[in-house]
């Protein structure tokens, strides 16, 4: 992914990606060997990436559009890449096919 690597372009990360990250570490379906919070301050260190905001116009744009399955999460990090024009980069391909914002296939 050579979008992803390029200092040229901004790199941005939901806190929905981090707790869902969290969540599955928890659920001991990730596990990080150093742990999940040491395991992602050096990810973040690595490739500094801003945070995208849970607005209120993210809430908003979440109900604007319909995916294929009812996950929230799904909803708002859709509408995040909606209202601040960003790239979704992601493996899910129920969000890749479903083509409601830019997507970019992590595959």
């Amino acid at each position: 992914m050579s979008e992803i690597r390029n200092v040229q372009n901004e790199l941005w990360l939901s806190p929905l990606s981090v707790w869902e990250f969290l969540m599955l570490c928890r659920k001991r379906r990730l596990a990080p060997e150093e742990g999940p919070q040491e395991w992602l301050a050096k990810a973040l260190a690595r490739a500094p990436m801003r945070d995208a905001p849970l607005t209120f116009d993210v809430a908003v744009e979440s109900e604007q559009f319909e995916l294929p399955h009812g996950d929230p999460v799904d909803h708002l990090l859709v509408a995040t890449a909606r209202v601040l024009d960003l790239t979704l980069v992601t493996a899910d391909r129920t969000l890749i096919e479903a083509k409601k914002c830019q997507i970019m296939a992590n595959r």
